[in-house]
This record gives structure tokens, sequence and C-alpha cells, in this order.
């Protein structure tokens, strides 16, 4: 049973500390003296949008396909996102500018919706297998090792990943199955009845699908600049797209029966987006971007339907949302076509957008070339090696420091539950059953019938 005394403390101690720190080190972006509005609402503010919308909605909503979950799914992903916005500011600030007072922008909140999505992504590999407890103190380490990658990728290798495939799929995925991999217990496998769906939360579980969908484009394009964003909208909508109608086909065909499996639409779809992320604002044309969506689809579907039980069988890897199949293996496809695009990077095709899509090229105070697109692609290879270096042995270290008892792990018929931590309704929870109430059927419609009712 949870302990509400513990994780009661522990939040409100995070709360305080994230109050005094806000205090010391955070303030407002000055206005323009001009107009007297502040820099950016107006280009950013739509985006953001968007992609607050994907946090929240989309992630939390994907999740509720697990049928004993869904207060946990929706519910902790809202906590998470929460810890998240004020912590992933404040770590991401401390990178930046060294402990000296920062002030928070658009761009800003934008940085912190992208952290709490790889957060949010970690939380999919192990979702219904950890305490809320492990989950909070999870995302407070696993945001600084994310700034950590992230300030090593963008300061010392300059690479260009500007929807986040790298740093934040990549590393949210590998850093979640690697926390997944060192807490596992024997257990989880006599509760994989609870691991199913059921008809309704399949269908909320496509909610959220089709909101991530629909605003992917803003969140590969929420922090491009000039045509650079124009491009990243564009070859996302056709990746998505491409992926869509790929997902739809290889799902039927892996089927004995020909028949479509609603994971791989809940999932599969959305590779696209994932797998054109580090490209979207370079050169790729749109018949690129659906060829990268079709060969994401592909990917996708034939990880969920052949490498996620074989993982699971053979080194007890459970990866509960199958986020490798959509974060991790499509992060991957991206980090390749990120490196064949930037090899191939000339200024003949980007025009005066080549400095701005890749600013590690250049020299930012002369505007001199400083890297070789060869070399630049390099540098790409080299910061997806590193994100998988620190998301692995971070996520490693994360589940050895979670898995003691203090920490409350799940046990037993806890796994996949919301029994342990939510107060729930008398009706409806599955195994709880339904008000008794006796239905006939007539040609006047159902009748509702109780003990004392006469035919």
């Amino acid at each position: 049973m949870a302990s509400r005394g513990k994780f009661t403390i522990v939040l409100m101690i995070l709360q305080t500390i994230f109050i005094i720190l806000f205090g010391i080190f955070v303030k407002y972006e000055k206005t323009d003296q001009a107009d007297g509005q502040v820099p950016g609402i107006r280009n950013f503010y739509p985006m953001f949008k968007d992609v607050h919308v994907m946090i929240f909605i989309g992630f939390g909503f994907l999740m509720t396909f697990l049928k004993k979950y869904g207060y946990g799914s929706v519910g902790f992903n809202l906590l998470l996102g929460a810890v998240v916005l004020q912590w992933g500011t404040l770590v991401e600030g401390f990178f930046l500018h060294k402990f000296a007072q920062f002030s928070v922008s658009i761009v800003t909140l934008i940085n912190a919706d992208f952290a709490a999505a790889a957060v949010l992504i970690s939380f999919g590999a192990v979702l219904g297998k950890t305490s809320a407890l492990q989950l909070v103190m999870m995302s407070v380490i696993e945001i600084v090792l994310y700034h950590l990658n992230i300030y090593i990728g963008t300061e010392y290798f300059k690479a260009a990943d500007i929807g986040g495939s790298m740093f934040i799929h990549v590393f949210g995925a590998y850093f979640g199955l690697a926390f997944s991999m060192v807490i596992y217990r024997k257990d989880v496998k006599a509760a994989e009845d609870d691991a199913g769906s059921v008809y309704h939360s399949d269908i909320f579980s496509m909610i959220g699908t089709v909101f991530l969908w629909m605003f992917w484009p803003s969140f590969n394009a929420a922090i491009a600049e000039g045509d650079g964003q124009y491009r990243a909208v564009v070859n996302t909508y056709y990746s998505l797209a491409a992926c869509t109608v790929v997902s739809f086909a290889l799902s039927s065909l892996v089927n004995k029966r020909g028949k479509i499996d609603m994971v791989h639409i809940q999932n599969a779809t959305l590779a696209g987006g994932v797998a054109v992320g580090t490209a979207a604002n370079m050169v790729i044309y749109p018949w690129g971007a659906l060829i990268i969506g079709a060969l994401a689809g592909v990917v996708s579907v034939l990880g969920y339907r052949f490498l996620t039980p074989l993982m699971d069988r053979i080194i007890r890897l459970n990866d509960t949302c199958g986020v490798n199949n959509l974060h991790g293996m499509p992060g991957l496809v991206a980090a390749f076509v990120g490196i064949v695009a930037t090899a191939f990077a000339k200024e003949d095709a980007y025009g005066h957008s080549l400095k701005t899509v890749f600013p590690g090229r250049f020299n930012s105070t002369m505007g001199e070339e400083i890297r070789s697109a060869g070399t630049q692609a390099a540098y790409q290879a080299a910061t997806v090696g590193t994100t998988l270096a620190i998301a692995i042995f971070g996520g490693l270290i994360t589940g050895a420091l979670l898995k003691p008892s203090f920490w409350e792990q799940p046990r037993d018929k806890q796994i996949h539950s919301d029994e342990d931590y939510w107060l729930l309704p008398d009706d409806g929870f599955p195994d709880r059953g339904f008000p008794d109430v006796k239905v006939i059927t007539g040609q006047v419609g159902p009748i509702e019938m109780d003990n004392n009712t006469k035919i």
C-alpha cells in the first residue's frame, strides 16, 4: 500500500525547493521598449500551445490503453509534467547561465515542455510498474542528465536536431528502457493479464494518438527560424501521412488473419514525426519526407510485432508502451537521416538559412565557415553516440538508486493497477463489475429491471 506521508513529504519538499530557487534565479524577460511587447510572444506562442497540448493530452491519453491504469496514465502524466516544467526550467538555466540569474521566455517554456516529453517517454517504458515516488525521483534525476546531454550536443558538437529526435526521443526511450531493465521484477509476468487493454481503453488511447498526430508539425517546428520553420512543418506533415498509410498496410500484413492491430495504429502512425525530426528543417524535399515516413512505419510496426516480445523474453526488457518502437528506433532513423542531410548541405540549396540550420559550421561573430559539411556530419554522429551513452548509463544508475524497497515499487497485483494510489469508483473498474441492473430487450427497446419487476 502506498505511503501517503512519504509521497506528500517528497512532493512538498520539491515544490518548496522550486519556489526558493525560482525566487533566487528566475525573472521575467524584458519587454520591447517600442511596442511594449515581449519578444517572441507572437512568433512562438501559437506553436507553444500546440506542444503543450501534445504533452498533457497527447502523451497522457496515449498511455490510457491499460485497462486498470487509466487514472495513473493520465494523472501521473500531469504530475510529472508539472514537476518537470519547473525543474527543467531551472536546470536549463543553470547550464546556460552558470548559476546566474536568468529570464524566462516563451522559448524557455517550449524547452521545458520538450524536457517533459523526454521524461514522459521514459514513463511509457515503465508504465504501471513503478510507484509515484519512483516516477517523481526518476524525473528529477533524468532532467539533469537530459540537459547535460543537450549542453554537450549543442555547446561542443553544435549538433542540429530541431525536432529533438536525438535529444528528446532517443534519450527518453533508452533512459527509460535501461531504467526498466534494472527495476524488472519477476511478478511483472504474473501481472500480464492486467497489462492488456479493453475496447474503450483503446479508444481513449486513440484520442492521444490523434492529438499527437495533428500537432506534431508544431513540435518539430516550434523553435525553428525563417524558412526552416516552413520546411519543418511541411516535412513533418508529409512524413506522418506516409507513415500512417504504411502502418495500416504492415499491420494487416503481419497479422495471421489480416486484421489491423490497434496497438500499431496508436503508435506506429506517429513514428514518422519522430523519424523526420532531426532533419525537419533541412532541405530533404517533400518526396524525401514521404520516404522517411514510410520507413518509420515499417520499422515501428515490425518492432511492435517481433522485437518487443523478443526483448521481453530474452533479456527481460519489459517495454510497456513500446517506446523503443515509437521513439527509440525511429529516433535512430532520424539521426541517420540528419547525418546524411548534413553531409550534403550546400548553400545553393539553403541560401541564407544555411547559417541558422547549421550554426555549428560558422563562426558566431564573424560568420565565417569553420566546419565543412562532412565535419558537421561527423559531429552529428558523435551526438547520437553521446546521447545513447548518457541515456543508457544514466538509466541504469537511476534504476539502481530507485530499486530499494524505500521507493515502494509495486508488487504482484499492484502492478498495472490504479488501486494502490487512486480513490476509485465502486462501479466500472475492471473486476469490480457494474451496477446490478438486468436488461431485457423487446420491440419497444431496453427495459431496466430490478428484483421486484414482474413480467
